[in-house]
């Protein structure tokens, strides 16, 4: 729930720099728990980028709380994946190991849609949107699927209208996902090691 006034990119970039903070460390590790709750703070975000998206934002949010109930009483990502392996059911439709390959890209279609955003000027994000939904996800869907994702990318809410609701400026704004692109790098290449690592776990990784 978001609280009136809050900043929702702040408090999202703060989320995924303590995730960065984790794994950058001597010891990398990174517990189930708060990679969720950042996660969570993904989802107001990705309501504000409009209604056309909020489909998007409620199946993000399901394969989150899937990770949740199913990984109890696992701790960490990394103990997720093996025991997902050890079980034979990585690559199990609603597996935990499928479910955090999907959320992973998520994340990874965030911080592209930012990258974009920092490397242009104007007002319009249908362009950030597209080519990052391009990269992420339509390798992974059919025309149909396709066709009403770059469909509703039309209607995206200007980034003015976004910032107003995230409370930020666009100096701020612009720092904040600067902030996020370099975190969340950190992560994903984190969790992208983990699946690379393991036996069969590249495959995961290409899964739908």
């Amino acid at each position: 729930m978001v609280v009136k006034g809050e900043k929702v990119l702040t408090k999202l970039t703060e989320s995924f720099k303590e995730l960065a903070n984790c794994v950058n460390s001597p010891k990398p590790r990174l517990e189930v728990g708060q990679f969720v709750s950042a996660c969570r703070d993904m989802v107001p975000f990705i309501v504000y980028l409009g209604m056309v998206l909020k489909f998007a934002a409620m199946e993000f949010s399901a394969k989150v709380d899937a990770l949740v109930e199913g990984s109890k009483p696992i701790d960490t990502l990394e103990d997720l994946i093996d025991r997902d392996i050890e079980h034979k059911c990585a690559k199990v439709s609603c597996s935990n190991s499928r479910n955090l390959v999907r959320v992973k890209r998520s994340i990874d279609m965030l911080k592209i849609v930012f990258e974009q955003i920092l490397n242009q000027r104007g007002n319009s994000l249908i362009g950030p949107v597209s080519r990052a939904y391009e990269q992420v996800f339509a390798p992974y869907h059919g025309w149909a699927i396709r066709t009403a994702a770059y469909t509703a990318i039309n209607f995206v809410p200007t980034m003015a209208q976004v910032l107003k609701k995230c409370n930020e400026n666009e100096a701020s704004a612009r720092i904040q996902m600067q902030n996020y692109v370099i975190a969340s790098s950190s992560v994903l290449q984190y969790i992208e090691n983990l699946f690379h690592s393991r036996e069969s776990g590249e495959e995961v990784l290409e899964l739908v």
